[in-house]
């Protein structure tokens, strides 16, 4: 879709950052954001432990609980950031497709796909703000939903945004980082924690089409 933007809004920052983003953008964008350092509070103060598997949160019954509940108190900040224009979507009851993974519980790879309600928002000049739940509902990971969702509808850019400047390498932000490198490295475990999905999801992203950055790092196919 020409001119289509997908923003990938960490949770950390998507309130405070979205309408930056949104300004980058310049045009037409489709919000997505996590809400991982919510859901790990409130999982903290539950007195539940969480457990991670290559910086992907395993999700059981009690867990996904807290994500929807995290996710929607993200999502009301985001579209009150945004204004009037927002309009809140949640992944599973927009058809956000996912291939459940057993061994991380309720949790999901989402698929490509073009909801129709992101493009009946679009086309009425709204925002979609989505929260990256699939149907199921499984629980995704946020940096995979965008690229999913960034490669079913034909966007020209994905752009992660976080509270890191872009991907280290060597100590120093890379400008650029070519998906064979970055799927190399990933493969040789040079990255770990929030990092790889990052980089996962913009490699996918890349190869479908789509103009992936990570921060100033572009991760071209």
């Amino acid at each position: 879709m020409s001119g289509l933007v997908v923003l990938k809004l960490g949770g950390r920052v998507a309130a405070d950052a979205v309408r930056d983003a949104l300004a980058e953008a310049g045009g037409r964008a489709v919000v997505v954001h996590g809400a991982g350092p919510q859901i790990s509070a409130e999982t903290a103060r539950r007195g539940i432990e969480p457990r991670f598997v290559q910086g992907r949160r395993v999700t059981t019954p009690e867990v996904l609980e807290v994500v929807r509940e995290s996710m929607d108190a993200v999502n009301a900040e985001v579209c009150a950031a945004i204004g009037p224009a927002a309009l809140a979507l949640r992944g599973d009851e927009i058809g956000l497709r996912a291939r459940r993974v057993p061994s991380l519980g309720l949790v999901g790879e989402p698929e490509p796909c073009a909801p129709v309600s992101i493009l009946d928002a679009l086309a009425a000049g709204r925002v979609p703000v989505v929260a990256p739940l699939a149907v199921g509902p499984l629980n995704v990971n946020a940096d995979e939903a965008a690229a999913a969702l960034a490669v079913g509808l034909g966007a020209e850019r994905i752009l992660f945004v976080s509270d890191v400047p872009g991907v280290l390498v060597e100590g120093a932000v890379a400008n650029v980082l070519p998906a064979d490198e970055a799927e190399a490295a990933l493969d040789a475990g040079e990255f770990e924690g929030g990092i790889v999905p990052k980089l996962v999801a913009a490699v996918r992203a890349a190869r479908g089409g789509v103009r992936a950055s990570i921060g100033s790092t572009e991760v071209p196919a």
